[in-house]
């Protein structure tokens, strides 16, 4: 039996996505979450083989969960599921590991369609959005900055993740339940995987490739990556 994990945090559209994901497949086991915090959990500690991930949500904002999902498992199949149908963002999210993305305006078809195909090994996109997200092509920077970041470890990304929302390095630790060093070690690792020489540096590639909260400034990190 195939596993689903529907991630959103709005209840009556996470029941429209489950009762459209039992009439699309067969003997689905559909489980839900409305966090990216439920959604490590689930997959750390289940075998999931599809997820339906909502862009914005708990702990996530805009690709910064992709990425980090994608570190922690990356053989998992992701069809994003997100109100924004911007091409630009649809380009990023496949470039970081996506294997669909459904607008929430799409039907129940479009669902079905997406669900069995990707669940066949085939990426999905919405035929009317397939010609001009194929024009939109990634920079070479961001096609570098992308590889960088993919190629952190889920660890190392949830450090960053909370160095762009402000913590320092001990509280990094207090969140995390690690030691001090640890973390310090880790910023080390990031810094050199990203090609950055400080902090400021580094959130300014989650901000480039729209993986950051815009709401947290990167002018007000602090610069010295061994600030505890």
């Amino acid at each position: 039996m195939m596993e689903l994990l529907i991630a959103d945090d709005h209840p009556l559209f996470r029941a429209a996505l489950h009762r459209a994901a039992e009439d699309a497949v067969e003997d689905l086991q559909i489980t839900e979450t409305s966090s990216l915090d439920g959604v490590l959990e689930m997959i750390e500690g289940h075998d999931i083989d599809l997820l339906l991930l909502d862009l914005h949500m708990p702990g996530n904002h805009g690709l910064a969960g992709l990425a980090a999902i994608r570190a922690l498992r990356p053989g998992l199949a992701i069809i994003i599921v997100s109100a924004n149908d911007e091409p630009s963002v649809i380009r990023r999210a496949l470039d970081l590991g996506a294997a669909g993305y459904l607008p929430k305006s799409a039907g129940a078809a479009d669902l079905r369609d997406a669900l069995r195909q990707v669940l066949d090994g085939e990426p999905w996109l919405p035929p009317s959005l397939r010609d001009v997200v194929a024009r939109a092509q990634p920079s070479a920077r961001d096609a570098l900055l992308a590889e960088r970041v993919g190629s952190l470890s889920a660890h190392q990304y949830k450090v960053l993740g909370l160095v762009a929302e402000g913590l320092l390095n001990k509280q990094i630790a207090d969140r995390l339940g690690i030691q001090l060093r640890t973390v310090k070690a880790h910023m080390t690792r990031i810094m050199e995987r990203l090609g950055v020489r400080n902090r400021t540096q580094a959130i300014r590639v989650l901000h480039e490739l729209g993986l950051a909260d815009p709401s947290h400034r990167v002018e007000s990190l602090e610069d010295d990556h061994g600030a505890g």
